[in-house]
């Protein structure tokens, strides 16, 4: 367990630190960062608050899901806001297209890294993957229906409300899978059954 919440919190901070990399890239953010972004631009809140906001919010839509929260969850909705904006504060903008390709590249690796970690320590979804999950339990319908429709719902929303769409927009949604994929065997915390006794 002591591995488990240490690896949920170091990821936890390491993913919001990475979604601060890709803001000061300023090449293009993903789905959900261009949803948070473009709330800053309309509520007088930082990125974070906004990301801890916008994941309390999700949270109670998983009430009619019936979906049941774990300790990760309820980290996930803090954690990253904090991080983000701690990662925010001390990280300038990109000076150049080099170093900003340099910036997306690291986030999106980062980034991905760090979603294996936290997912990897089995303390309960993110509130936004959590939304998705629950909406095909409760409909019945594709996975890739349903997640491919609430990204682009908060993709146009936060395009609207003036978030950052661009290269990095599309790298993201191209990449972040497989490197999701390629890190979690690192991560994945297994949980060992307790040895049957001997029968004769």
């Amino acid at each position: 367990m002591t591995r488990r919440l240490v690896q949920l919190f170091v990821g936890l901070w390491l993913y919001g630190a990475t979604m601060a990399l890709l803001v000061r890239a300023g090449m293009g953010l993903d789905p959900w960062d261009v949803f948070h972004e473009g709330l800053t631009h309309q509520l007088p809140l930082t990125f974070g608050q906004v990301v801890i906001l916008v994941g309390a919010l999700v949270l109670l839509a998983w009430i009619p899901l019936r979906q049941r929260p774990g300790f990760g969850t309820i980290a996930n909705v803090v954690v990253i806001g904090l991080a983000a904006d701690a990662t925010l504060a001390v990280l300038p903008e990109a000076s150049g297209p080099v170093w900003g390709t340099a910036m997306l590249v690291a986030g999106v690796v980062g980034n991905g890294m760090a979603g294996a970690m936290y997912v990897g320590a089995g303390l309960g979804p993110g509130p936004r993957d959590g939304l998705w999950t629950g909406i095909v339990r409760r409909t019945g319908a594709s996975v890739r229906r349903v997640r491919t429709m609430l990204e682009l719902l908060v993709l146009a929303t936060g395009f609207l409300l003036g978030g950052t769409v661009g290269i990095g927009t599309v790298l993201y949604a191209v990449a972040i899978g497989p490197i999701v994929q390629l890190f979690l065997p690192w991560f994945e915390v297994r949980r060992v059954a307790a040895a049957e006794p001997a029968t004769t």
